[in-house]
Order: structure tokens, then C-alpha cells, then sequence
């Protein structure tokens, strides 16, 4: 591995794609959840939105261990 691809693996971030997806939800869904209450924008947020975040934030962290593994080799 070199230092590209490293600081590639570790700057890579989680974007409200990956989240939509996770929940099933499009990113306007996820946009207006996230707006602030009482706006008209805003909207609830999806239902079982702790466990999908939950799942995407073990997948990063699965990503980071494994590259901070790579780097101890």
C-alpha cells in the first residue's frame, strides 16, 4: 500500500448516498430530517434510522481497522 491509496482509505467518508441507501430512503428524505425542526422543510426521520447508522458506522470502522492493520504489517 502506498501513501495514495492510504490517505485514500482513511479520508474516504460516509456521504448521505450511503446513508439513503442503508435506510432505504432517497438523500431529499435524509436532507429534510436533518433540516432544522420546526422549519418547513423539515421532516421526521426515517424509521429505524439508529440501526442503519449503527450498521454504516460498523462498516467504517471495520474499513479503518483493517487499514490501520495493513499499516502495522
Amino acid at each position: 500500500m502506498n501513501f495514495k491509496q492510504a490517505t485514500d482509505a482513511l479520508l474516504g467518508a460516509v456521504t448521505l448516498q450511503d446513508l439513503a441507501e442503508a435506510m432505504g430512503v432517497s438523500v431529499q428524505a435524509l436532507r429534510q430530517a436533518r433540516s432544522a425542526e420546526g422549519t418547513a422543510a423539515h421532516r421526521s426521520p426515517p424509521e429505524g434510522w439508529e440501526l442503519a447508522i449503527q450498521q454504516v458506522a460498523n462498516r467504517r470502522a471495520s474499513h479503518l481497522q483493517k487499514l490501520a492493520a495493513k499499516l502495522n504489517d
